[in-house]
């Protein structure tokens, strides 16, 4: 059983709120609408396949000269620990190459496993938050 990882792949909405939930990712999953704003206006989305069954995704916004937001990683919970997670980030930052930085913004319980894959914690950085 090979999984598939690719950048020309595009999930269905309905395939990527059932993978969200599985991996336990707090996005506004209850409202379509807005899951599909956000996949509309990603320009590098990275996806993970075992028999057509979409396991993983990486969702991006970059412009593939100075810097890469990776804004959502998700792993379907059975397959977490398992190295996925890093190959989407890995292909990734391959996507983009080397003069493009890497940043994103960890959910509180998951600050322990970037430093894992190899990222750097930063303390440089600023954020409005979205009111809802």
């Amino acid at each position: 059983m090979e999984i598939i990882y690719t950048d020309q792949d595009r999930p269905t909405i309905e395939e990527i709120i059932d993978l969200y939930q599985s991996a336990g990712l707090k996005r506004p999953v209850a409202d379509k609408a807005r899951m599909e704003r956000m996949y509309s206006n990603s320009n590098l989305i990275i996806t993970a396949r075992l028999n057509g069954q979409l396991i993983g995704i990486s969702r991006s916004l970059t412009d593939h000269g100075f810097c890469c937001y990776l804004s959502d990683l998700a792993v379907r919970k059975e397959f977490q620990s398992t190295g996925i997670g890093k190959q989407l980030v890995a292909k990734t930052k391959e996507r983009v190459g080397d003069q493009c930085m890497l940043l994103l913004l960890a959910a509180a319980n998951a600050m322990d496993y970037y430093p894992k894959i190899g990222m750097d914690a930063v303390d440089n950085g600023f954020i409005i938050k979205r009111n809802i």
